[in-house]
C-alpha cells in the first residue's frame, strides 16, 4: 500500500511520492534555544521521528534535517538576565536539548544545523530575493515584500487583503506594508552582530530555516514538519522567501503535528500552563511519555494531565509484560508449527503498516499491538511448548514494532550490554585501587558489589563476577 500523508497545502490527504526514487528529504523546525523544551516542544520531537522511522523502516533513505534557532531575541535576553554571552546561552540549551530527546528515544538528524553556522548562505539568499525583486531595505533592515508575490497566504489559506486590514506597522519601523517582515536586523547596541551588505546585523526568525533546508536538501525537497502553530507565520513565510529566492518549489509535502492541551485549553506561556519536558521525565519515564504522545494521530490535539500519563504507564506495560512473557516462553519450545498463530502474526504485521500507511495513524497501530498482544498471550498461557518458528516472528515483530514506535521493547531487556559494561568498569576501578595498594577503596568496592547482589573472585586468572 502507498504511504499517504496530509498535505497541509492542499489539506488533504495525498499519496506520497518522493522526488528521488527510494529516498525522502525532511526538514523540521528545531527549538529556539534559549530554555530547556517543554512537552509542546518534545510533541513534534516525537512524531517527526517515528515519521523518519516508519520511512527507513519501508526501505527509504531518509535525510532528516532539524535546526537550532541559536540567535534570537528570546535568547538575547535570556543572555541579559543571566550575565552571560547569548553564545553560552545556546550551548547550554542545546546540550540540555539533546538530553531530553535522548530520554524520549528521539534519534538525532542527520544534520543539526545552527543559525550562527550559516551567516553566509542566509545573506547570499537574502542577497538573490532583493535581485529579484521581492525585498527592500531600510537604514540597515530589510524587508520581504508581501505583496510582490501573488501566490502569498497558500500555505495557511489567508487573504493578503483581509490580512492587511487592521494590521499595524510596528513601531519605528518603515516598512511598504504592515505584513512586510524581516529577513535581515541592523544591529542593536549589545547584541551579537554579523558585516552584510547593508551594515552590521542579524537574520530575521524565518529566513533562516529556508537557508539551511535549501542548503542541506536543495530547493525541491520532500516534507517539511512542524508544529500546527508554525503554519503561519513561519512557514507561510518560509513557502514565500524561498520561492522569492530559488528557482524551486521548496517542500512539496507541509505536515503539522496538533497542539497541546492541558484541561482543554491551549497550552502556552501566557496562560501559565505549559510544562518543561525535563519536570515531567523526573515523574515519569520516557519511553511512557513517547506512548503518551503516539497513542493520539499527530494531527489531532491531545490534553495533558498526570493521570493521562498514569494510564499510558499502565498501557505501555501490557505490551511490555506481553515481551517479556514471551521471552520467558524461549526456554521451553519446540518444533512444531502453529500455523494458526502465524497467520494472526502475519495479520498483525498487515494491519500495523496499513494504520502507518495512513498518515501515519500511530493511534491505529499500537491498538494493533494491543490485539496483537492479547492474541500472543492468549497463545503462551494455552501452550506448555509453543512453537520455535511462531516464537522467532513474533519476536520479531516486537522489534518492528520498536524500530518504528521507539518504545515497545522493555528498556532493560535492550540494556544488559551497558550493565557488564559498568560492572567491568567498576571492576577495572578496584583494581586500580588494589594495584595502588588502597585496600580501603577495593574492599568498600567489593563490599557494595555484594550487597548488590554481585560476588567478586579474585584468582590467579583475574577477577570474576558471578550473581549471587
Amino acid at each position: 500500500m502507498t504511504i499517504r500523508v496530509y498535505n497541509t497545502l492542499n489539506n488533504r490527504k495525498e499519496d506520497f511520492i518522493p522526488l528521488r526514487e527510494g529516498s525522502v528529504s525532511i526538514y523540521c523546525c528545531g527549538p529556539t534555544t534559549y530554555n530547556y523544551i517543554h512537552l509542546g516542544n518534545a510533541r513534534p520531537l516525537v512524531a517527526f521521528d517515528t515519521i523518519r522511522r516508519y520511512f527507513k523502516w519501508c526501505g527509504y533513505n531518509v535525510n532528516y534535517v532539524q535546526n537550532f534557532t541559536d540567535v534570537d531575541d528570546k535568547i538575547i535576553n535570556r543572555a541579559s538576565a543571566e550575565g552571560i554571552s547569548a553564545q553560552a546561552v545556546a550551548e547550554k540549551y542545546i546540550a540540555a536539548y539533546f538530553e531530553d530527546a535522548g530520554q524520549l528515544n528521539v534519534l538525532k538528524a542527520d544534520i543539526h544545523p545552527r543559525v550562527t553556522e550559516h551567516i553566509p548562505d542566509i545573506i547570499a539568499l537574502i542577497e538573490n530575493i532583493i535581485a529579484r525583486g521581492h525585498a527592500y531595505t531600510v537604514d540597515g533592515d530589510v524587508y520581504f515584500d508581501v505583496r510582490s508575490l501573488t501566490s502569498y497566504g497558500e500555505l495557511s489559506g489567508r487573504n493578503l487583503d483581509n490580512m492587511q486590514a487592521g494590521a499595524r506597522v510596528e513601531v519605528g519601523t518603515q516598512k511598504k506594508n504592515p505584513l512586510d517582515f524581516a529577513l535581515w536586523k541592523a544591529a542593536k547596541p549589545g547584541e551579537p552582530a554579523w558585516q552584510s551588505p547593508w551594515g552590521q546585523g542579524r537574520p530575521g526568525w524565518h529566513i533562516e530555516c529556508s537557508a539551511m533546508s535549501c542548503k542541506y536538501l536543495g530547493a525541491n525537497f520532500d516534507i517539511h514538519g512542524g508544529g500546527a502553530d508554525l503554519i503561519f507565520p513561519h512557514h507561510e513565510n518560509e513557502i514565500a522567501q524561498s520561492k522569492a529566492g530559488t528557482d524551486g518549489n521548496f517542500a512539496h509535502y507541509w505536515l503539522h503535528n496538533g497542539f497541546i492541551t492541558v484541561n482543554e485549553e491551549k497550552m502556552s506561556k501566557s496562560l501559565g500552563n505549559f510544562f518543561l519536558l525535563r519536570d515531567i521525565l523526573a515523574k515519569f519515564p520516557g519511553s511512557v511519555i513517547r506512548f503518551y504522545l503516539l497513542s493520539t494521530h499527530y494531527r489531532s490535539p491531545i490534553d495533558f494531565a498526570d493521570d493521562k500519563l498514569e494510564i499510558a504507564s499502565r498501557g505501555l506495560d501490557r505490551i511490555q509484560n506481553s515481551y517479556r512473557l514471551l521471552q520467558d516462553a524461549k526456554t521451553r519450545t519446540s518444533e512444531q508449527v502453529d500455523e494458526e498463530i502465524i497467520d494472526k502474526l502475519v495479520k498483525a504485521k498487515a494491519e500495523f503498516t496499513e494504520a502507518m500507511d495512513d498518515d501515519f495513524n500511530t493511534a491505529l497501530a499500537i491498538a494493533t499491538i494491543f490485539d496483537f498482544c492479547r492474541e500472543l498471550n492468549a497463545y503462551l498461557n494455552n501452550n506448555d511448548n509453543p512453537s520455535t518458528t511462531a516464537l522467532e516472528q513474533a519476536e520479531t515483530l516486537f522489534t518492528d514494532f520498536d524500530t518504528v514506535l521507539g518504545m515497545i521493547i522493555p528498556q532493560e531487556t535492550s540494556s544488559a550490554g551497558i550493565e557488564d559494561g559498568l560492572l567491568e568498569l567498576i571492576i577495572s576501578l578496584r583494581q586500580e585501587a588494589r594495584s595502588k595498594k588502597d585496600w580501603p577503596t577495593a574492599d568498600k568496592i567489593r563490599d557494595g558489589l555484594k550487597d548488590l547482589g554481585i560476588v567478586l573472585e579474585d584468582t590467579p586468572q583475574g577477577v570474576r563476577w558471578k550473581k549471587n
